[in-house]
């Protein structure tokens, strides 16, 4: 499915996204190894058995491997880094788009959870169901939508996000 550039965001769903399914709100549970050292137990209940809890603030930068695996990625040739669903495998953000890389840590360590902006969102599978949760298409929490002065600022669990890209 491809977004018409006319689109606002984000880009809202209905509840029965979040139906209960086979595992939880997902068809299947988070992959067996996640990327960054997230936990895997806390990813399984947050992302499919979860719709209004997150990881603690800080998770991702204290808990995991996150921000030296990330920043040794960044290359100037490769100057992002892509964020896939835990269950699913499909790419949900990438970041930074549109500022550095430590703008994004900044704001992110700010808010105590990874933080993007629309310009990050891949809204082929990312949807807002109303009150501001953010999901993917395949039924994974990801966290919220809390708007600031600058626009929509999408707190996102690191454990929803940690996925490993599907092969194609």
């Amino acid at each position: 499915m491809t977004i018409p550039a006319t689109t606002t965001f984000p880009v809202m769903t209905d509840e029965s996204t979040m139906a209960p399914k086979a595992h939880g709100t997902s068809a299947t549970p988070v992959q067996s190894t996640l990327r960054w050292n997230c936990d895997n137990k806390l990813a399984d209940r947050i992302c499919n058995f979860n719709r209004h809890y997150a990881e603690h603030a800080t998770y991702f930068n204290r808990d995991t491997t996150f921000l030296t695996d990330a920043q040794a990625e960044l290359t100037a040739d490769a100057p992002t880094i892509d964020f896939y669903d835990s269950n699913s495998g499909q790419k949900l953000f990438t970041a930074p788009v549109g500022r550095t890389w430590d703008q994004f840590i900044a704001e992110s360590k700010a808010h105590g959870w990874p933080s993007f902006r629309d310009e990050e969102v891949n809204w082929e599978y990312v949807r807002c169901v109303k009150g501001g949760e953010a999901v993917s298409v395949d039924g994974t929490h990801l966290g919220h939508n809390l708007p600031d002065a600058n626009g929509n600022r999408y707190c996102i669990n690191l454990v929803s996000v940690a996925g490993n890209p599907v092969q194609e």
